[in-house]
């Protein structure tokens, strides 16, 4: 039995995972998916918000701000890349300039730092590519980026590291509560375990609703977004929201931590929780919307577009803790936006519910710094050829897009919770994600994922299931 079962390996799943294994605690996360991050932790801005649109009495807004702060000494721990580049809310209406005012007080009262009101020749100063017609923006220094994918891998990674046990293609089917524990029912097994934390994100109400009385209800709101080439990463420094409304931040406009440009997201509420198409209609959408920020989206630099789901709740607020009716049991449900940015703080202050009831003892061999995978296209070429000559597979490119080694992709797939699929690989390396769009390095990719898992080439998949890259042979081998 478990102390600690955390069900869903998204970033919320894998901060918790992290944040309690510095405790003497038998840990388990289940996972529906092949791999960790594959949900929302996937698909969405990678923005580290400052908090300053956050209701002071909510938990978005106690933990918003919390999180922010965590990030730098996180991202040296664990190594994954992490800017603070700052943010500007446009305004375009002289008659709104009084809700920039609302938007600082509101942020310094959640304890945002820095918060300015900006002129607009301040404003066009700080970003050239700026429209015209911006009468005032609110300035948010403690604003930034970072991977979310790549965050999530590395709360998991150094998770594991720990001792943390993950327990792949385990969807959750019932849970019952016998004689003062839960035991979690999936297809392959049951998991017993003293303690439940729901972190199922946009399945999150499901989970609570097989223990609880009081019903959680989440909507799954829909978020398209257009992804650019790293030929246009330079048009904005900051990330460029417009004033937020009651349906979300809106459309913004940032650089990616990797260089590139992002516009999105729309925001369109649903009821298919699978439901991650982009429509020609949302698109037209975000790009008419970002004219409103920047002069010209630069639509000949676009290369892909995704969707992204976010788990709201009809409370509009993070729920998190025990139901009345189900101790032990955890909700960490409804974390949209700014769930990423608050998820250091969420791990946090569940871990501290954990502790109050279990009381564990410290984990004195807690290891809190992992290392991330060398990223060839970032070393000098001394360190280039110091590395190739110790590992003469670093000197074979893959992905000519992103300057990616065989060597790298070969570290992704053997690593501790290493990549099984393409999208594994992907969010690993960065692989499959430049300007071809994996138009030429998808079957080389797959040769050496079928020669590292010793698995043959037609039981490779793309992102687990069914998923399959290649279905048959045309011809035999020679």
């Amino acid at each position: 039995m478990f102390d600690v079962t955390i069900i869903g390996a998204g970033v919320i799943g894998c901060s918790i995972a992290r944040e309690l294994c510095k405790y003497k605690l038998e840990i388990c996360v289940l996972e529906k998916s092949e791999d960790v991050g594959t949900g929302t932790s996937k698909a969405n801005s990678g923005i580290v918000h400052a908090g300053f649109d956050t209701r002071p009495e909510s938990l978005k807004g106690k933990l918003n701000v919390k999180g922010n702060l965590s990030f730098d000494l996180l991202a040296r721990e664990l190594d994954f890349p992490f800017k603070r580049i700052g943010a500007l809310v446009l305004c375009f209406d002289e008659k709104d300039l009084y809700k920039l005012e609302e938007l600082k007080l509101q942020g310094e009262l959640n304890g945002v730092w820095g918060l300015q009101i900006l002129t607009p020749e301040k404003i066009k100063e700080m970003e050239p590519n700026v429209t015209d017609n911006v009468v005032g923006a609110l300035y948010a220094p403690s604003s930034g980026i970072c991977c979310p994918y790549e965050m999530t891998i590395a709360l998991a990674e150094n998770a594991y590291e720990n001792g943390v046990e993950f327990k792949f293609l385990r969807e959750v089917k019932n849970i019952e509560k016998i004689e003062g524990k839960y035991i979690i029912k999936t297809l392959e097994e049951n998991v017993e375990s003293k303690v439940v934390i729901n972190a199922a994100g946009m399945f999150a109400d499901e989970i609570n609703n097989m223990v609880s009385k009081e019903k959680i209800i989440i909507t799954p709101r829909k978020g398209e977004y257009c992804l650019f080439d790293k030929a246009a990463g330079g048009i904005v420094y900051r990330t460029i929201f417009q004033l937020p409304t009651f349906m979300g931040k809106g459309v913004l406009v940032t650089p990616t931590v990797d260089g590139n440009l992002l516009i999105g997201p729309n925001a369109v509420d649903l009821e298919d929780k699978l439901n991650l198409d982009t429509s020609k209609e949302g698109l037209e959408e975000i790009l008419y919307k970002a004219n409103s920020s920047i002069k010209d989206v630069p639509i000949g630099e676009l290369i892909s577009s995704f969707t992204g789901l976010r788990a709201h709740s009809l409370i509009d607020d993070f729920i998190i803790g025990e139901p009345m009716d189900a101790e032990g049991f955890i909700n960490a449900a409804g974390i949209e936006s700014p769930g990423l940015s608050s998820a250091p703080a969420i791990g946090e202050y569940i871990k501290e519910i954990v502790v109050s009831k279990l009381k564990p003892e410290l984990n004195s061999e807690f290891r809190a710094k992992r290392k991330g995978i060398k990223k060839f296209r970032e070393m000098s070429n001394i360190e280039r050829i110091e590395l190739i000559a110790k590992r003469p597979e670093y000197g074979r490119i893959i992905c000519r897009c992103e300057t990616i080694s065989e060597g790298e992709i070969m570290e992704a797939i053997n690593r501790p919770l290493g990549a099984k699929t393409l999208d594994g690989v992907k969010r690993r390396t960065r692989a499959l994600m430049g300007r071809c769009q994996a138009g030429f390095c998808t079957t080389k990719i797959v040769d050496i994922l079928a020669r590292e898992l010793n698995i043959s080439v037609l039981e490779v998949t793309k992102c687990g299931g069914k998923s399959n890259i290649l279905v048959s042979r045309n011809k035999e081998d020679i």
